[in-house]
């Protein structure tokens, strides 16, 4: 089992962005999570496009862009032609997720869903064997710097639990309140990749924070390899 850091840029100082996207590289983060926000779906608005277009010369980092848009398939092949690698897109803000899925697929990135912490679990069931990965809110989305919901953890392990039982090879993402205090617990919920913003871009050198990280998920690493013996 590998882990993954997904840096979240709307905790990044703009006026050096890519100065500190180089540095969260050079440490070892092997993803970048773009927030893109309406203002309609969320109450705030973020970056878009440009933005992604600019930053991809820059970082050969996997772009995980998470859409908290409303009708988000309007907009997929854009955001892929731009440099999406990965795009995600909320259970809550489509009708017909089967048809958004298709269309990121039909873009050439991986697809992601993502519900929000008041949304069952069970809901996502039926895209599993779709969806590359499904990203568990841990904070209710659109603000940056909020504290992790506890009642998180049962949600990672109640998809995880799934996902094995039915021998399904997604990956599940935690976005919300991460930092070096309950990282290793979010992996021991069954976790591969986790977003966090402040706990990488504030305080500290990002290559120090961004260690700390990597120190452990490389802990969580040799616990499983050890479980498995």
């Amino acid at each position: 089992m590998r882990y993954i850091l997904a840096p979240s840029l709307l905790a990044a100082d703009f006026n050096i962005l890519g100065q500190q996207i180089r540095e969260t590289e050079e440490a070892g983060a092997e993803y970048l999570h773009i927030d893109v926000m309406d203002g309609i779906f969320v109450p705030s608005i973020s970056f878009g496009m440009p933005l992604i277009t600019s930053i991809r010369k820059t970082s050969r980092q996997f772009f995980d862009v998470h859409l908290m848009i409303a009708d988000p398939v309007r907009y997929i092949r854009e955001f892929a032609d731009c440099g999406a690698d990965g795009i995600t897109f909320h259970l809550e803000a489509v009708e017909d997720a089967d048809k958004v899925i298709a269309h990121i697929h039909k873009a050439g990135a991986r697809a992601s869903i993502s519900i929000k912490p008041g949304t069952p679990v069970e809901e996502v069931y039926p895209y599993l064997s779709k969806v590359e990965m499904v990203l568990i809110m841990s904070v209710e989305p659109g603000f940056g710097g909020q504290p992790f919901m506890p009642e998180a953890y049962e949600r990672i392990r109640q998809l995880r639990n799934y996902l094995d039982e039915k021998g399904l090879p997604v990956k599940i993402e935690v976005d919300g309140g991460l930092g070096k205090k309950n990282v290793r617990d979010v992996i021991a919920a069954g976790a591969d990749v986790c977003v966090a913003g402040s706990a990488v871009f504030k305080k500290r050198s990002i290559s120090e924070n961004v260690s700390q990280f990597m120190k452990a998920f490389r802990e969580m690493e040799e616990l499983h390899r050890e479980s498995f013996e």
